[in-house]
Order: structure tokens, then C-alpha cells, then sequence
């Protein structure tokens, strides 16, 4: 392995204490450099030996940083990410990657023009119910798809406290919060859709944004794919449904990841990332004289550290990223569309 890229975190909130602080830390091919704490200094006691700046453009202006990570609210995501490239710095970009396309393309030429890398930070491809959903489809045991359903479902009936999400702004609502992440594991399972509807809701009291939405995604040979987020669902529904001309495949939502790291299990655990029992998904498939077999399908272990080893691949090797530049293109398109 090649010298560890350094990294800096542009905000050590929920975001860059669970999702990147452990595996830029556990990932031998990075090195844990810097954060940004503008009030509370924390990150040093679980972190030791980390500089903790004041602002976004201190660390930036670190040159011995290599790699930023852009974890800040959504509208400020092209902002930063220009100023990190512009500083000759590679870029990992949290979702919703920008609000607009035009921006993601602008990002993708300054890269370019620069000779750096900007990544979209898609980890919900390495969540183990994903996995296992993307396994079954592989295998085409299900014959030639016919529909799919993938939801995000939470409960939150009353608004928020984070005003970037909750008031009218670029990239406030539900849409762009959880779209992007849905938006990704369809690219992922199916490829590019050919056209799509989408739908909004506003269903909380007082609510200045999007609540629920819901796409409506077609494909060749008439394949159906619908993706719905919701902040009204009591109780969760099947995250995967899949039918096929061979079988049918349920698989709830059940990624243990953020859990333990709620719970500060290192990603370099042995039990980290293994579901508990009873969340298995079924796949059920129908035979030539119309015999149903039921078959139980446990998901194996998952980890966001994959994330970095492409992260890593791609900067020091150059190998190609698993999240292609026209997939953001058109996720992003997808979500500004009328």
C-alpha cells in the first residue's frame, strides 16, 4: 500500500462521527489529519493527536491535506467542493452530491482541469440489506424483472431543529435528503432509467417542505421501479420488493451499521457489520408445474470501509470508481426535475 492519504473532515457532526471519522481512522490507507469544530473541541478526545480548525477554509488551506471531505449542510456542497479543488485538493462529496446539475458538472471540468478526483459518497451501496438484494438480482433467479419497489420509511410527525433540511432552500426537503441514496441503489440494481414521474407530498403540520416523495422509474422491456420516502410511516414497510417472471424477493431495511457505531464499535471489529437474526430476506420462486419454493436469504457481512477502498483505489492506483460521473448527472437531474 502506497502513503496513507491525509483527510481532512469539513464538520465532525452526526455525519463525520459516524459515517467517516471511524473508517478514515480504521482504513490503513488513510490518515485522519484534520476536522472542523467551530464551537465544542471534541474530536481530540476520541481522536487524539487530530487538528481541529475553526473554519472550513483553514483546513482547506492545510497543505499537507490531500483529500477533504465535504460532510456540511447541502446548499454549501459546491461551494466548498470548488474551493477544495481549487486548492488542489481530491474531493468526497456527501449526498445529495449538489443541488443542481449544472453545478455537478461544473465540479466534475474543475476536477478535470485540475487533475483531482471528485467522489460521490454513496455508503448506502455497502449497506448488507442492499447487498443482498443486489445478489438475488444478480443471480437471475427472479427471470426477467417486471417490477421493483424500494422504499426509506421513518417516522417524524413534528419539524425538525435543522433549519438547512426544514425551511425553503436549495436542497431542503425529503427529497433531497434521502432521494439521493434511492436514487443511487436503483442506478446500481437496474441502470439508467429511460424517463420517470415524480411525485411530492407535504403531509405534517406546518411543514415548509417536502415530506414524501416518489418516483416512478421506467426501464427497457417494460421493467416498473417506483422509489418512495416517507416521514409519516408508522410502520415500516418492505424496503425491497423485486417481482420477476420467476420469483418475487421482501427483504426489510435492516443495515446494522449506523447502530454500532451509535454504539462506538470500531469498524475493524469482527462483529461489525453482521445482522441480527430475523432479518433475513425471502426469496420465493416459481417452477415449471407452478411449485412455490420459499428460500430464506441471510445477508452477509457489510462494511462502509469498501467505500474508502475504492476512495483509495481510485486516488492512489487510478482504478475507475464505482459511482460513474453520468450517474450523478442524471441522479441530480432527477431530483431538480419539475
Amino acid at each position: 500500500m502506497q502513503k496513507p492519504i491525509n483527510t481532512g473532515i469539513l464538520s465532525f457532526g452526526m455525519s463525520g462521527k459516524l459515517f467517516h471519522a471511524p473508517f478514515v481512522d480504521a482504513h490503513a490507507g488513510f490518515n485522519l489529519s484534520a476536522v472542523v469544530e467551530r464551537s465544542e473541541k471534541t474530536a481530540q478526545l476520541r481522536f487524539p493527536g487530530i487538528k481541529s480548525y475553526n473554519s472550513v477554509d483553514e483546513l482547506i488551506a492545510d497543505q499537507k491535506i490531500e483529500l477533504v471531505i465535504i460532510n456540511t449542510p447541502n446548499y454549501t456542497h459546491f461551494e466548498f467542493a470548488q474551493k477544495a479543488l481549487r486548492a488542489g485538493k481530491h474531493v468526497l462529496v456527501e449526498k445529495p452530491f449538489t443541488v443542481t446539475a449544472a453545478e455537478a458538472d461544473l465540479l466534475f471540468a474543475t476536477a478535470k482541469e485540475h487533475n483531482l478526483y471528485i467522489l460521490p459518497y454513496q455508503n448506502r451501496r455497502y449497506d448488507s440489506d442492499f447487498l443482498a438484494a443486489k445478489n438475488v438480482v444478480d443471480s437471475g433467479k427472479l427471470g426477467r424483472l417486471v417490477e421493483a419497489h424500494i422504499r426509506y420509511d421513518r417516522y417524524r410527525y413534528t419539524i425538525g431543529p435543522k433549519v438547512f433540511k426544514e425551511t425553503p432552500m436549495p436542497g431542503s426537503g425529503l427529497l433531497y435528503d434521502l432521494g439521493p441514496h434511492l436514487l443511487d441503489m436503483v442506478f446500481a440494481l437496474f441502470g439508467e432509467p429511460l424517463e420517470w414521474t415524480k411525485t411530492l407530498g407535504y403531509y405534517r403540520p406546518d411543514t415548509q417542505v417536502d415530506d414524501y416523495a416518489c418516483i416512478h422509474l421506467k426501464y427497457p422491456e417494460n421493467l416498473q421501479v417506483f422509489i418512495t420516502m416517507s416521514m409519516l410511516v408508522v410502520e415500516q414497510q418492505p424496503a425491497f420488493v423485486i417481482n420477476g417472471t420467476k420469483g418475487s424477493y421482501i427483504k426489510h431495511r435492516s443495515d446494522i451499521q449506523e447502530t454500532q457505531l451509535l454504539k462506538n464499535m470500531s469498524p475493524n471489529n469482527p462483529l461489525f457489520g453482521i445482522e441480527l437474526p430475523g432479518k433475513e430476506g425471502v426469496l420465493s420462486t416459481i417452477d415449471t408445474n407452478d411449485k412455490i419454493t420459499k428460500e430464506v436469504i441471510p445477508p452477509g457481512k457489510a462494511s462502509y470501509i469498501h467505500l474508502f477502498d475504492a476512495v483509495y483505489q481510485t486516488i492512489r492506483e487510478g482504478k475507475p470508481y464505482p459511482v460513474k460521473e453520468e450517474q450523478i448527472i442524471q441522479q441530480i437531474t432527477i431530483l431538480e426535475s419539475k
